[in-house]
């Protein structure tokens, strides 16, 4: 019954994209990274034959049959498919790291394309299906209502919400920077009163928690005394730091499942070369920091700390826009 399907442009999803065309339905893709939008339409020459069409589906085809689809045109999508690296019967998802197909959605929701009854699909090898934990899922991560393999169709039944539009805070500068869509966005929430404060703009600290100057005063001579800025941080939060500089967060979190450390949740500050792991309770942290000693990425032997522990240089950067890690930042694989 669907009419119009958005199929992500991803080699393994090439056959998923042909059936499309060859049932003569509308076939929106993604461009590559969102740099010159969010979609593509694919539209096949008159009289396209199937081996047209097979062409029309490759990365190629995308590129010579498309046309650009504008944040105006009203777009109604009646089904997704996204592809997956690892996906669990419950419907949990795991992409490559880099957030793209989260971001998408997200997007579409605040374009009204899709609403929270539109069903996601992936498609994935038997191998592919495994048991995903909870505590590895955030409040921007995208989940799937059906499973294709060659062997099953999978109905997940999952409850878990999906997205419900952009979250500004886990946008930086640099990726609005990379991909002027989401500028355009931001300025339609922006105008309709919505928060949408980036992860690293400028902000002055947590009033309500701090009682205090804002963070512009931390960069002087001027900065909080020593016990209060330890005092405020959590303490079920666990400091990481010396990061290499080519670090990606999806490696960091390898590196954590690996020891059996995974967080609730992780706020990266990879340009301050420093992530922050918070955890349910004090005792787990603790817990995480003994089994994260040692811990190394790459050629880079981590520091592991509580974080109220460390120097209020490691907690509160000089740099503008820097922020406490008491407010959680972003996440993650965007």
């Amino acid at each position: 019954m669907a009419r119009t399907i958005k199929v992500n442009p991803d080699a393994p999803q090439k056959n998923a994209r042909f059936l499309v065309l060859d049932s003569r339905k509308t076939l929106l893709v993604p461009t590559p990274r969102l740099r010159t939008g969010l979609f593509n339409k694919i539209t096949p020459p008159p009289g396209a034959t199937k081996d047209i069409l097979r062409k029309c589906a490759t990365s190629q085809g995308v590129r010579s049959f498309s046309t650009p689809v504008g944040l105006d045109a009203r777009v109604q999508v009646d089904l997704v498919v996204v592809g997956s690296v690892a996906v669990s019967e419950k419907g949990w998802r795991i992409g490559k790291g880099e957030g793209y197909a989260d971001l998408e959605y997200a997007m579409m929701v605040s374009m009204g394309a899709v609403s929270p009854e539109t069903p996601v699909v992936t498609i994935v090898h038997d191998c592919q299906v495994v048991d995903i934990p909870e505590a590895l899922l955030e409040d921007h991560d995208l989940t799937v209502d059906y499973i294709l393999t060659p062997t099953r169709v999978i109905a997940t039944g999952c409850e878990r919400p999906k997205p419900a539009g952009i979250i500004w805070s886990k946008i930086s500068c640099e990726m609005m920077e990379k991909i002027p869509v989401l500028r355009s966005l931001r300025s339609r929430e922006k105008q309709a009163g919505k928060d949408v404060s980036l992860q690293d703009e400028p902000r002055d600290l947590d009033a309500s928690r701090l009682q205090t100057a804002p963070l512009r005063a931390l960069r002087g001579p001027q900065a909080l005394p020593l016990a209060t800025q330890r005092e405020d941080v959590p303490a079920d939060t666990v400091y990481v730091g010396n990061l290499p500089r080519d670090a990606q967060v999806s490696e960091l979190k390898t590196a954590l499942r690996a020891r059996g450390a995974a967080p609730l949740r992780l706020s990266w500050q990879g340009p301050q070369r420093r992530a922050f792991l918070h955890y349910p309770d004090a005792a787990s942290a603790q817990q995480a920091v003994s089994c994260l000693q040692d811990l190394r990425l790459g050629a880079n032997s981590l520091r592991v700390a509580l974080a109220r522990q460390q120097r209020p240089s490691d907690l509160v950067d000089t740099r503008p826009g820097e922020p406490h890690p008491n407010r959680r930042p972003a996440v993650a694989d965007l």
